[in-house]
């Protein structure tokens, strides 16, 4: 398949609104709604919600600009560190935007006197959804691209190489929507809510153990090369995943032991 998909929305004069930013937008607006409805559920109050929006998705840009200048091209934005600051000529990962995140829920619940894992718990299942339009993003602007591939359901990018290559960021979306669904079943649908920790641990595991296996077919995105088996997204994955393996088996202990 041919891809050759223009990345511009529409434009007006000197001003161009690409699909990366509208579907950018789309994804917080329905994060945004998506924990409404859950604070709704729950009969919690929902007056401070739109704080807890700019505290998530502050953290998300932060974080992201931050991790993608110093874990995937450190040499270059040390030499130049003004052009961190220039986030409109792209760059983020997202592995430092999971992290800033989880700050700015941590910062959030500390303002508003709000449980830090019953709000994560939460926020989690939303934040699966935006996984998966941002990797649907990077399909649109031909970004975040798989290895090479020879097989009827490979993608050739044209406006990158012309070269046939796994659709890594459409396997990577799957996974993320997966997860959402699965997420958002086991939350309206069984009594996993009551176990603090049980949802966000298993987000961070799944999650980045998607992430972890879909690098195999990508293209490396770090500027330098690394002595091992494995690359950068994958050595950042695994704290994820350790740490959401740990928070599930300490939620599970401590639900059999009735606490």
């Amino acid at each position: 398949m041919i891809w050759n998909f223009d990345p511009v929305l529409f434009s007006y004069g000197p001003i161009s609104i690409h699909w990366y930013g509208a579907i950018f937008a789309f994804a917080i607006t329905a994060g945004f709604l998506i924990a409404k409805n859950m604070f709704r559920i729950e009969n919690r109050p929902q007056q401070n919600l739109d704080n807890l929006l700019v505290y998530v998705v502050a953290g998300v840009i932060i974080g992201a600009r931050l991790a993608h200048c110093f874990f995937y091209d450190p040499q270059y934005y040390l030499s130049n560190p003004v052009k961190i600051l220039t986030i409109w000529e792209g760059g983020l990962a997202s592995h430092g935007g999971g992290l800033g995140a989880i700050t700015g829920i941590l910062v959030y619940s500390k303002k508003y006197k709000v449980s830090f894992i019953w709000l994560l718990d939460r926020i989690v299942i939303p934040a699966a959804l935006f996984g998966f339009f941002v990797r649907i993003a990077n399909f649109l602007n031909s970004e975040v691209v798989g290895s090479k591939l020879v097989a009827p359901w490979a993608i050739t990018f044209e406006k990158l190489d012309g070269i046939p290559r796994h659709p890594a960021q459409l396997y990577e979306a799957t996974g993320y929507l997966m997860i959402f669904l699965l997420l958002f079943f086991l939350y309206t649908k069984t009594k996993i809510r009551v176990y603090p920790g049980a949802i966000a641990g298993g987000f961070l595991t799944m999650t980045f153990t998607v992430r972890f296996f879909v690098e195999f077919v990508k293209e490396p995105q770090a500027s330098y090369s690394l002595d091992f088996s494995l690359n950068t997204g994958q050595i950042l994955s695994l704290p994820f995943m350790v740490i959401g393996a740990v928070v599930l088996i300490s939620t599970g202990l401590r639900a059999r032991n009735g606490l």
